[in-house]
C-alpha cells in the first residue's frame, strides 16, 4: 500500500489510534487522541480526521455513540510502517537468553525448540515447517532397506548435518540396489536436490536407459516414490496453544475450535503457510488477507530461514489481530535470522 496517500498528520493520528487499540482493545475516542496529540489540532479537527480515515475504510465505528477501531486496512497500514522502520533497525531485538545449538542428527529437536522460544517471547502460539529433504541440496545421500518395502533416506545436507526419511516404496529393493542407486546420486547429482534429480531422469531417461538401465529405473522409482510421499505429509513444530486458549474472549469460539482443529490435521495448514514462504524478511498477513476462513480473526507473522541463497522452510507467529506488532515483527526477524546461523554453524552453538 502507498503510504504516502495519507497526509501526514492523518498518519500519525490513524498510527494512534491503532496503538491504543492494540493496548486497550476497545473503540478510541477522539478525546483520547487529542490527550495524546494535542498538538494536532483541535477535538473536532481530530474527529473530522477520524471520519475521513472511516470513509476511507481504514477506521470502523462498532456504535454510533463509540469510538473508532482500525479495520483490516487501518492494521495493514500501521504494520506498513513497522516494516518500513525494519529496513534499518537500530539494533537486534533482545530475546531471552538461550542457546540455540544445531547438532548433527537432531534436526527436529532444533525446530521444537525454535517453536517454544517463539511462543514463549510472544505469548502466543509459535511455529516452524520443516523443509522437505526433496528440496535440499545433497552433499551425500545413502539408502538403507527397513523391510521389504520399506527404506531409510539418509541425506547429509552442505551445512553438514543429517536428516533422515522412510520412504513407504511400494516396491523390494534389496540393498545392493539401494547402494547401487546412493552411489549413482552421489557420482552425478552432488550440490542438487531429489526433485532436480527426479526431473532429470524422467526427461533423460530414454538416453541412460540402456547403459544404467536397472540402476535408473530403481532410482526413478524411489524418487518419485519419496517425492510422492512427501507431499501428502505435513511437518509443522507448534507451541503455545494454551497462550491462544487463554485469549478466548478476542476469538470466535467457534473459528477457534475449528483453528485448533487444522492444526492437529496440519496438512491444509501446512500448504497454507508454505504459500507463503518467500525472500522477505518478515510477511504480516491479517485477518482478511488470508484466504483461510479459520485464520480471518488472527494475524500472521512469517520469516524463513535457510543457508546461502536456499530456504529451507517459514516460522513465525499466529495471534489475535491485536497481538503487539512493534515487538513480534523484530521477534521473528531476529529468530529466522539465529535459526539460519545455528544451521550453517552446525555443530556449534548459536545464542539466541
Amino acid at each position: 500500500m502507498d503510504m504516502s496517500i495519507l497526509k501526514e498528520k492523518d498518519r500519525r493520528v490513524l498510527n494512534l489510534i491503532v496503538e491504543q487499540y492494540l493496548g486497550l482493545g476497545k473503540p478510541v475516542s477522539s478525546g483520547l487522541v487529542f490527550q495524546k496529540m494535542p498538538f494536532s489540532g483541535s477535538p473536532a479537527t481530530i474527529r473530522n480526521t477520524m471520519a475521513r480515515l472511516e470513509e476511507k475504510g481504514y477506521l470502523s465505528q462498532p456504535h454510533t455513540s463509540a469510538g473508532r477501531v482500525p479495520t483490516d486496512k487501518g492494521l495493514r497500514f500501521y504494520v506498513n510502517s513497522l516494516l518500513a522502520e525494519m529496513l534499518f533497525p537500530k539494533e537486534e531485538t533482545p530475546l531471552v537468553p538461550e542457546t540455540l545449538a544445531a547438532r548433527k542428527g537432531d534436526f527436529d529437536s532444533l525446530l521444537i525448540q525454535v517453536s517454544r522460544i517463539l511462543a514463549e517471547n510472544s505469548d502466543n502460539l509459535g511455529f516452524v515447517i520443516s523443509p522437505r529433504i526433496s528440496q535440499i541440496h545433497i552433499r551425500h545421500l545413502r539408502f538403507m532397506k527397513i523391510s521389504e518395502n520399506k527404506v531409510m533416506a539418509i541425506l547429509v545436507t552442505p551445512f553438514q548435518m543429517v536428516l533422515t526419511q522412510i520412504i513407504e516404496t511400494g516396491t523390494p529393493f534389496t540393498q545392493v540396489e539401494l547402494d547401487n542407486a546412493a552411489q549413482y546420486i552421489n557420482m552425478n547429482f552432488r550440490g542438487k536436490n531429489l526433485l532436480i534429480i527426479r526431473d532429470f531422469l524422467l526427461q533423460e531417461l530414454p538416453k541412460y536407459k540402456q547403459k544404467y538401465e536397472v540402476i535408473v529405473n530403481k532410482l526413478s522409482v524411489l524418487v518419485r516414490a519419496y517425492i510422492n510421499q512427501e507431499e501428502s505429509e505435513s511437518r509443522i513444530f507448534f507451541q503455545g496453544t494454551s497462550s491462544l486458549l487463554n485469549k478466548s474472549e478476542l476469538f470466535d469460539a467457534a473459528k477457534l475450535r475449528s483453528l485448533f482443529k487444522s492444526f492437529e490435521e496440519k496438512a491444509n495448514l501446512t500448504r497454507l503457510l508454505s504459500d507463503f514462504i518467500s525472500l522477505e524478511r518478515v510477511k504480516v498477513l491479517i485477518g482478511s488477507e488470508v484466504d483461510f476462513p479459520d485464520i480471518q480473526d488472527c494475524s500472521l507473522v512469517l520469516s524463513h530461514y535457510g543457508y546461502s541463497n536456499q530456504v529451507l522452510g517459514s516460522l513465525g507467529i499466529i495471534g489475535p489481530k491485536r497481538i503487539p506488532y512493534e515487538k513480534i515483527i523484530p521477534l521473528v526477524d531476529s529468530v529466522a535470522k539465529r535459526l539460519s546461523r545455528a544451521i550453517m554453524s552446525a555443530d556449534h552453538e548459536v545464542s539466541i
